[in-house]
């Protein structure tokens, strides 16, 4: 008998001696970790349920809970990076901040008087300038980091309060608005989602996607003769997901727009009918539409690109992959450029859902974006991280600022639930490394 027959028998051993479960779980090998937080966000939703009286789970929250974490999510993709290369970015909150201020300021002042107010390319120009400015703070801290050899904790706090006091000297304190009516989309709202029917085309979208990545897998496994997933794994894995996405998007879509702004549409367009006979279907937002593709493409740099590789290398040892030849310094100055320009993507949505850019907007947000990293499974020891776990760990952030607000509870006490979750997580995180060991 051969090794492989050798070991493909006591696979086949130690399979036949689990439980159902344990078996499941080896056929379709879900990361249970990854489950133990969907589960853990499922019990908070429950919970808040209960506790407001069955306003949690209900279409308009649950729409509103998207949106507003879509912004949290857009940077904690980036912390991963960070966070997995054993840095820290303290200064995120004050960077959406800064950029908030410049791109409100770029098309509520300066270009209005270059080529006037509401013009079609007014959101395009606010919105790169908002970019380039996020790319030039964040080089400018990983230069200071990778090159100067100053620790990243203490850049970007300095950067906390340097960027917090920028962005407060911009306009001497002013709130600046209103937005351009374009870049006020990026924010949600009535106006900015897609719809009823585009959401049901991007759920469809979605589950061939799901399909077509399962199938590419097989056949990867194929062409390099891994062991397969049996067939009726991969089934249900594909069904579930799609179930999961069509649902989604049957509970944007029953949510419509409130009475008011049907009344104001139907006077706008001549309509004759009842406010409450005519139903719009508010949809997709377009900040959560914003967030997936900012998952998706994060999420390929991350797993399909050589500089991927190069991240996970440099957080797992540093020494390694400098004597292997990967220059260490150009990647991690990249990847707090990458982190600038993310914060600048959260400060259009941002600044749109507010239509004005504040002085305290992004407060606190570096609390929320480093829990939300952690609590997906970012190991702060460096080397372990995925974007689909901070993105879910964003909601779990959100759901619990949401929840809270519902039940009443003040501003002080909200900090201190988010401060004790952020310490559970990494103690979380702690324990679970150590039963790898």
């Amino acid at each position: 008998m051969t090794d492989s027959q050798t070991k493909s028998a006591a696979d086949t051993a130690r399979v036949s001696q689990m439980s159902v479960v344990g078996r499941f779980f080896k056929a379709t090998e879900l990361d249970t970790r990854m489950l133990g937080m969907i589960g853990a966000l499922l019990l908070i939703w429950i919970l808040f349920d209960v506790f407001s009286g069955g306003l949690f789970l209900t279409p308009r929250n649950l729409w509103n809970l998207s949106v507003q974490t879509a912004s949290v999510a857009v940077m904690a993709t980036g912390m991963v990076l960070v966070i997995v290369t054993r840095n820290i970015d303290l200064s995120v909150g004050s960077i959406l901040g800064f950029v908030g201020m410049i791109m409100a300021v770029t098309q509520a002042e300066v270009l209005p008087a270059i080529i006037g107010f509401d013009n079609p390319f007014t959101w395009l120009i606010a919105l790169l300038v908002g970019i380039a400015v996020g790319a030039a703070i964040g080089a400018l801290h990983g230069y200071i980091i990778a090159y100067l050899g100053v620790p990243a904790f203490i850049v970007t706090l300095g950067g906390l309060l340097v960027w917090r006091g920028a962005a407060w000297w911009v306009t001497s304190g002013r709130t600046v608005a209103p937005m351009d009516s374009t870049f006020r989309l990026m924010g949600g709202g009535p106006s900015g989602s897609v719809g009823a029917m585009a959401s049901w085309i991007v759920g469809l979208i979605a589950c061939v996607a799901i399909v077509a990545m399962i199938v590419s897998a097989r056949r990867q496994r194929k062409r390099f003769k891994f062991p397969l997933r049996p067939v009726w794994a991969e089934t249900i894995l594909a069904a579930v997901g799609c179930i999961l996405v069509l649902g989604a998007i049957y509970i944007v879509n029953i949510y419509y727009w409130p009475v008011g702004i049907v009344r104001k549409y139907i006077a706008a367009n001549n309509l004759e009918v009842s406010e409450t006979e005519l139903l719009i279907a508010h949809g997709v937002a377009i900040p959560v539409l914003i967030a997936i593709l900012v998952c998706i493409v994060m999420t390929f740099m991350a797993t399909r690109t050589r500089f991927g590789r190069y991240v996970f290398a440099l957080g797992g040892n540093p020494e390694a992959a400098a004597l292997a030849g990967i220059n260490t310094r150009w990647v991690t100055m990249k990847i707090f450029i990458i982190m600038g320009v993310l914060c600048a993507i959260a400060a259009a949505i941002s600044t749109a859902r507010l239509n004005a850019a504040t002085n305290a907007q992004g407060t606190l947000d570096e609390l929320l974006t480093i829990a939300a990293a952690v609590i997906g499974g970012t190991s702060l020891a460096g080397g372990v991280g995925t974007i689909a776990g901070a993105m879910i760990g964003a909601v779990v952030m959100q759901s619990l600022q949401s929840g809270m607000v519902l039940l009443g509870l003040d501003t002080p006490l909200q900090n201190i639930v988010v401060g004790i979750v952020l310490v559970i997580a990494v103690w979380l995180d702690s324990l679970y490394r150590k039963s790898q060991i």
